[in-house]
């Protein structure tokens, strides 16, 4: 017996709002802790007893300023970097996969597909040897490039999906009209692939933009060290004070850009993610 489409339409709504709760409400969580002043931090309720901005104050223009401001540069430098990279690389990667048929095409979305999922951690210790002889150690570089075996992967099989959507007797038709190839690809397969490089770059940029095991890992000082990794560093106006509310302040403030950007490309995002999934 099959169910009404009301009832079915009840237990889905159910069903989305306890998600919905059960995934907001560690962020909720967060924000209510960073309005929190320290004598508050063990009262063990939820909202704040009294509503603070010191934990903001901390972070911003107090002691940790320095902390903080310094690791959110290095954050927006090197994940702009990185994305930018992947998707520059990512791009002319996926063009060939989609235009050009060659023996072992398929061979390079796989090995991208187990790069991608490949665990982290089993590479930081080689890594870490490694920047150490050769100069990486504590540097945007030496974030950068193990970024890119996070962001270019993903990147590849986005911007291929996409690829493979565009039809190519534009691009005849143009080397018809006298363009040459690099005049075809940039001028008729360029625009028409910009929403996907778009959505791959947002993509890359959050990949990047959230990680902390590299950051944890191969930096050492404020020279390269990024957000997440530096919430780790965060200390309290004392020994004996707890630095929750300036940790989940930094938490809030670095959310929020992505929060923005989620939201206003939701669609793109979920569009991209999909085909790459279906396609690849």
């Amino acid at each position: 017996m099959k169910a009404s489409p009301a009832r079915r339409r009840i237990v889905w709504t159910v069903i989305s709002v306890f998600v919905i709760v059960y995934a907001l409400f560690p962020v909720a969580s967060i924000f209510a802790t960073s309005f929190k002043i320290p004598s508050d931090l063990t009262s063990g309720t939820f909202l704040p007893n009294t509503w603070s901005f010191t934990n903001y104050e901390q972070i911003l223009v107090g002691d940790a300023q320095t902390l903080f401001l310094s690791a959110l540069r290095n954050s927006i430098g090197i994940s702009l970097i990185a994305t930018f990279i992947a998707v520059v690389l990512a791009t002319l990667c996926a063009y060939g996969i989609a235009r050009l048929d060659f023996p072992g095409k398929r061979l390079v979305l796989t090995t991208a597909l187990g790069v991608s999922i490949f665990p982290v951690i089993s590479i930081v210790t080689p890594l870490f040897n490694l920047w150490r002889n050769i100069g990486l150690y504590d540097t945007w570089a030496g974030l950068i490039i193990p970024y890119l075996s996070l962001t270019l992967p993903i990147s590849i099989w986005t911007l291929a999906a996409f690829f493979r959507q565009i039809p190519w007797e534009l691009e005849q038709a143009a080397q018809v009209d006298g363009a040459t190839t690099w005049q075809a690809f940039r001028k008729a397969i360029v625009p028409l692939a910009a929403p996907g490089v778009f959505t791959t770059a947002i993509i890359a940029f959050f990949i990047a933009w959230n990680d902390f095991v590299y950051g944890i890992s191969l930096t050492s000082t404020d020279a390269a060290r990024p957000v997440p990794a530096a919430l780790a560093f965060f200390t309290g106006a004392s020994q004996f004070e707890e630095p929750t509310g300036a940790i989940s302040a930094a938490a809030i403030i670095v959310t929020i850009p992505v929060v923005v950007l989620v939201l206003a490309f939701q669609r793109q995002i979920v569009s991209g993610l999909t085909q790459g999934a279906v396609k690849g």
